[in-house]
C-alpha cells in the first residue's frame, strides 16, 4: 500500500493526464533489496544563511557540493542531523523523501536523473523503495519548477590509489602543489612540515626490537610522561577490565591487567594520538575520533585472539593498528587545514560513499596514503605502515596481508552495527579464508564487545578527556 502522501499525489497526476489524454505513469513499491542500483535516486537538503535547497541526485554518485555553490554563488551545506531527523519525522519518512512536494521546498535536480526510465527513491517503510516512472517524476518537478544543475561526480571517476604506495608521494605532493597554485597562503615548504615522532613512541619502538626489554624497562618509558602513565594506570582500572584489588601504579597495570605488548602500544597509540590536534572543524554527524578508535583497536584484537593459532598476526600490532587507522584523518587537517573544511562539507552531503571519494576528489589523496606516509617516515613497524595504507582494500595479499584485512573486516562490522559511520560493503569469502575466520564468529565477536558498549564508552571518553 502506498503512502497516503504519495497516494494523493498520483491521484492528481492520473486526473491531469485524464483531462488532458496524456499517458498515465505508476508508482508501486518494491523490495529494496531487489531495488536496481542504476535506478536509485536519493535527495539530500542543504542550507545557508538564505535558506533550504532540496537536491535531488543519484545514489551513484558524488555530490559536488563545490560546484553547486560556484554555480548558485552560495555557501550551502548539509543540513544538520537533527534537523534533517525532524524533517524526516514532520514527513512521516525512515529517510528524506525524493518527493518535494512533501516538504515544501525549493528543489536542484542534476540532469542525470531525468535519463532514468525508472527511479527507486525512498519510502516510509525501510525495507521497501517507491519505483517511480520517469513521465510521474518529471510532472512533479514541473509542479515545483526544480532547477536543472549538472553537480554530480561518477564515482568510476574516482581513482582511489588502493594499491599502489610507490604512488603516494608523487600524489601528496601534486595535490599541494594544485593547492599552491590556487593561493594557499602558506608556503609549500611549511605545508609540508610534519611534527617529529614523539620521544615516547620513539622509545618505544627501540624497547620493541630489543630481546632483554622487560616491564621495569616499559614503565620506566611510561612514567617520564606522568599524563600518559596517569593514563594508562585510569584505563587498567576500568569497569571494562574489572581487575581485582586496587591498580596503583604503571607496573601494577602492565602485569596484572593490561599486559607488556598491550601496554607498550597503546602507549605508543597514545603518544602519537597527542601529536596532532583534533581538527575543530570535523563533519558532523560522525562517530568521535578516539571513540572510533577504541572500538576499532578492541576488535581487532578480539578477532585476533578468534583467529586460527597458525593465522594469528601479533595481537599488539592489531590492536595498534586499530587505535590508529584513522590516524590519516588528523594528517590531512594538519597538511590541507584551508582545505579540510571543503573535505567535511563534502562527506556531510555524501554519506552514501566512503569519505576516501570526497577526499580524493577534492585533494587527489586519501587519508590512508597520508597516515601509511606518514607511519613510513616515522620508521614505525611495517605491520602498522601496511594495514593503514591497504585497510580500504580487502583483496590485498601481500605482507602482512592480515592485518589490513583485519582492519576492513572490524570497520564493517561496526558499520553493520551502527557503532561505525560509512556505507556497508560486501566482505569478500577470500578475505575469511586469509583470517581463517567465518561470519557467525565474527558476529559472536562483535556481539560480546556490544554487551559491553557502556565500558567501551568509557574508555573513548577517557582519552577523549585526556589527549
Amino acid at each position: 500500500m502506498l503512502p497516503g502522501s504519495v497516494s494523493r499525489l498520483l491521484n492528481d497526476y492520473s486526473n491531469e493526464c485524464a483531462d488532458t489524454g496524456g499517458p498515465t505513469g505508476q508508482i508501486s513499491l518494491v523490495d529494496a533489496r531487489q531495488a536496481p542500483r542504476e535506478q536509485r535516486v536519493r535527495a539530500c537538503v542543504l542550507h545557508d544563511g538564505y535558506g533550504r535547497v532540496h537536491l535531488i541526485v543519484p545514489e551513484s554518485g558524488l555530490v559536488d557540493l563545490e560546484r553547486i555553490n560556484i554555480e548558485l554563488s552560495r555557501e550551502l551545506r548539509c543540513l544538520p542531523l537533527q534537523e534533517q531527523q525532524a524533517l524526516m519525522a514532520k514527513c512521516g519518512w525512515q529517510e528524506l523523501p525524493v518527493i518535494p512536494n512533501l516538504n515544501g521546498l525549493p528543489v536542484i535536480v542534476d540532469p542525470s536523473v531525468y535519463e532514468l526510465d525508472k527511479l527507486c527513491v525512498a519510502s516510509d517503510s525501510p525495507d521497501k523503495m517507491l519505483q517511480v516512472d520517469q513521465s510521474v517524476f518529471a510532472w512533479l518537478m514541473k509542479r515545483v519548477r526544480a532547477k536543472s544543475l549538472s553537480c554530480l561526480v561518477r564515482l568510476p571517476q574516482i581513482r582511489v590509489n588502493h594499491s599502489d604506495p610507490q604512488q603516494d608521494s608523487d600524489q601528496i605532493k601534486q595535490a599541494i602543489q594544485s593547492f599552491t597554485t590556487l593561493r594557499i597562503q602558506k608556503r609549500l615548504e611549511d605545508t609540508l612540515e610534519m611534527p617529529p615522532l614523539p620521544e615516547t613512541a620513539r622509545r618505544i619502538i627501540k624497547l620493541r626490537v630489543d630481546p632483554d626489554a622487560g616491564v621495569s624497562d616499559l614503565a620506566d618509558i611510561v612514567e617520564t610522561d606522568p599524563s600518559l602513565a596517569a593514563q594508562l594506570v585510569s584505563w587498567a582500572r576500568s569497569s571494562f577490565y574489572a581487575a581485582p584489588g586496587k591498580i596503583r601504579s604503571v607496573q601494577d597495570a602492565i602485569v596484572r591487567v593490561l599486559g607488556f605488548e598491550l601496554v607498550m602500544n597503546l602507549a605508543m597509540g597514545l603518544s602519537l594520538g597527542r601529536t596532532l590536534n583534533l581538527p575543530k572543524d570535523a563533519a558532523e554527524g560522525y562517530t568521535p575520533y578516539w571513540e572510533q578508535a577504541v572500538w576499532t583497536a578492541t576488535l581487532c584484537g578480539a578477532l585476533t585472539t578468534a583467529m586460527p593459532k597458525e593465522k594469528r598476526p601479533e595481537y599488539g600490532l592489531t590492536y595498534l593498528a586499530g587505535l590508529l587507522h584513522n590516524y590519516g584523518y588528523l594528517v590531512l587537517a594538519h597538511v590541507f587545514p584551508p582545505h579540510f573544511s571543503l573535505v567535511c562539507r563534502s562527506v556531510e552531503v555524501n554519506r552514501q560513499v566512503d569519505p576516501e571519494n570526497c577526499e580524493h576528489h577534492l585533494l587527489g589523496i586519501t587519508r590512508e596514503q597520508i597516515g601509511s606516509m606518514l607511519m613510513k617516515v616515522w620508521n614505525m613497524p611495517e605491520e602498522i605502515v601496511t594495514a593503514l595504507r591497504y585497510q580500504k582494500n580487502p583483496f590485498y595479499t601481500g605482507e602482512y596481508a592480515a592485518y589490513a584485512s583485519l582492519l576492513f573486516l572490524a570497520q564493517q562490522l561496526l558499520r553493520q552495527k551502527g557503532v561505525s559511520d560509512g556505507p556497508v560493503q560486501p566482505i569478500p569469502q577470500s578475505l575469511w579464508e586469509t583470517l581463517g575466520l567465518d561470519p557467525e564468529t565474527a558476529e559472536k565477536v562483535i556481539s560480546e564487545l556490544l554487551a559491553m558498549s557502556e565500558e567501551m564508552q568509557a574508555l573513548a571518553n577517557n582519552l577523549q578527556t585526556a589527549v
